[in-house]
C-alpha cells in the first residue's frame, strides 16, 4: 500500500511538472526551477569566461553581437506574442568572441552565448552565423538544460526526489552542474545534447533567425560546409547532432513551414 501510495504521488508530482516547449508543442518534465537552473548555470558560466581567451577580432565579435542581438530581440518578441512574456526575465543576453580554434558555440541558460573563432572561418555571412546562434538559443528557450537535469535527478533519486531529495534539490542541482554543464578546461564547451534536443533545437533555431529577419535556407548549404569541415571526423560542434544526412533532410522538410515566420 505504501508503495503504491509513492507512486501515485511521484505521478502527481510529474504530471505537475510538466510543461511544453515553445514552437513544437512536445511534453517535457522539469523538476527544477528556472532560479535554481540559472544561479547553478551562471556559476559555471562565469568561471569559464573568467579564464577564456577573449577574442581581439574586432569584426568579429561585431558579427557575433549583431547577429546575437537581433535573434535575441526576435525571440523576446515572440515569447511576448505568444503569453510567454514571464519567461523573459530569464534572459540576460551576452554575447563573446573566443580565441579557440574548435568549431564550437553554445549557449548558457540565461542567455550567455559564446562562439569560437574556428566557426568564424566556415560562417560565410551573418546568415549562416544566425544558423548556428538560433540554434543555441533555442536550446535555451526550450529549456533543454533543465530537462536534461530532471532526468538526472530522477536517475540519481528516483521516487526520493518526491520527499527528502526535493527538500535538498538546490543542492542537488548545484552538484550536477558539473555534470550537465561541463564547462571548464576540460570541456570548454557545454556537454553534449541528446539527438531528440538537437532536431528540436535545430526546427526552433531556423525558425528564431527567419523571425529575426535572416535567410533560413543557408541552413542547408552551410551545413553541407559543415560536415565537409570534418574531413573524415566530426567536429566537436556537431558530435551528437543527428547524421549530416538527417539533419539537411530535415532542414529542408522544416523549410517550408518555416518561411511563414520569415520577417516582411
Amino acid at each position: 500500500m505504501i508503495k503504491k501510495i509513492g507512486l501515485y504521488i511521484m505521478c502527481a508530482f510529474l504530471l505537475a511538472s510538466c510543461s511544453s516547449v515553445p514552437l513544437t508543442g512536445r511534453r517535457q518534465v522539469l523538476l527544477v526551477s528556472d532560479q535554481d537552473v540559472l544561479s547553478s548555470s551562471l556559476s559555471q558560466y562565469q568561471e569559464y569566461i573568467k579564464t577564456a581567451p577573449l577574442s581581439t577580432d574586432a569584426k568579429g565579435k561585431a558579427m557575433v553581437v549583431r547577429v546575437g542581438q537581433k535573434i535575441a530581440a526576435a525571440t523576446e518578441q515572440y515569447l511576448k506574442n505568444n503569453g510567454l512574456e514571464s519567461e523573459i526575465q530569464n534572459f540576460k543576453w551576452e554575447f563573446n568572441l573566443v580565441k579557440d580554434d574548435q568549431i564550437n558555440a553554445f549557449c548558457m541558460p540565461g542567455g550567455k552565448i559564446v562562439v569560437y573563432e574556428g566557426l568564424l572561418k566556415i560562417v560565410g555571412s551573418d546568415d549562416e552565423l544566425a544558423v548556428v546562434i538560433g540554434h543555441e538559443v533555442a536550446h535555451a528557450v526550450a529549456k533543454h538544460s533543465n530537462e536534461r537535469m530532471s532526468q538526472e535527478l530522477l536517475a540519481q533519486y528516483g521516487s526520493s526526489i518526491v520527499s527528502s531529495a526535493l527538500g535538498n534539490k538546490s543542492q542537488a542541482v548545484q552538484s550536477l552542474g558539473g555534470t550537465v554543464y561541463g564547462l571548464g578546461a576540460q570541456y570548454g564547451v557545454m556537454l553534449p545534447f541528446s539527438r531528440k534536443h538537437e532536431s528540436e533545437a535545430d526546427y526552433m533555431g531556423l525558425v528564431f533567425m527567419a523571425m529575426a529577419g535572416y535567410n533560413p535556407d543557408v541552413a542547408v548549404g552551410f551545413w553541407q560546409k559543415m560536415s565537409a569541415a570534418g574531413s573524415g571526423s566530426v567536429p566537436e560542434f556537431m558530435s551528437t547532432h543527428p547524421s549530416d544526412a538527417t539533419r539537411i533532410r530535415d532542414i529542408q522538410n522544416h523549410l517550408p513551414e518555416v518561411r511563414q515566420y520569415e520577417k516582411k
